[in-house]
């Protein structure tokens, strides 16, 4: 019996070695010294999350809108076709402008409406 226990106790404290052992090499790993790895990855706060997909939605078989947020700004991608598009951005921003009342909209670029056949340089 006293045989059996400690052949139990020998299996449980080698593997208790490799857990121990593998976190401190994955810690070494990633920053470069045990002691930083330790205390930031048991210890430490964790960072703040600042990217994440909030809703997803398919166009066709091919193309997905996407809605990301970043820092509490939301992004409308378009994803999966030739060209990965930005449809709309700061979607979370202008709310807020709106409501603090100092920011004012502008057009990102402005030109003179063209009659139909009027080239660029023509008058």
């Amino acid at each position: 019996m006293w045989e059996l226990l400690s052949w139990l106790f020998f299996f449980v404290f080698i593997a208790a070695l490799i857990v121990v052992g593998g976190l401190l090499l994955r810690g070494y790993l990633a920053t470069g010294s045990v002691t930083g790895s330790i205390n930031s990855t048991f210890f430490g706060p964790r960072p703040v999350k600042r990217l994440e997909v909030m809703d997803h939605a398919s166009v066709d078989g091919r193309r997905r809108l996407v809605l990301v947020r970043r820092d509490n700004v939301e992004h409308l991608i378009m994803i999966g076709g030739p060209v990965d598009v930005v449809v709309e951005t700061g979607i979370g921003e202008t709310t807020k402008a709106k409501s603090s009342g100092d920011v004012v909209e502008t057009p990102v670029f402005s030109r003179a409406p063209r009659s139909l056949g009027q080239a660029v340089g023509e008058k």
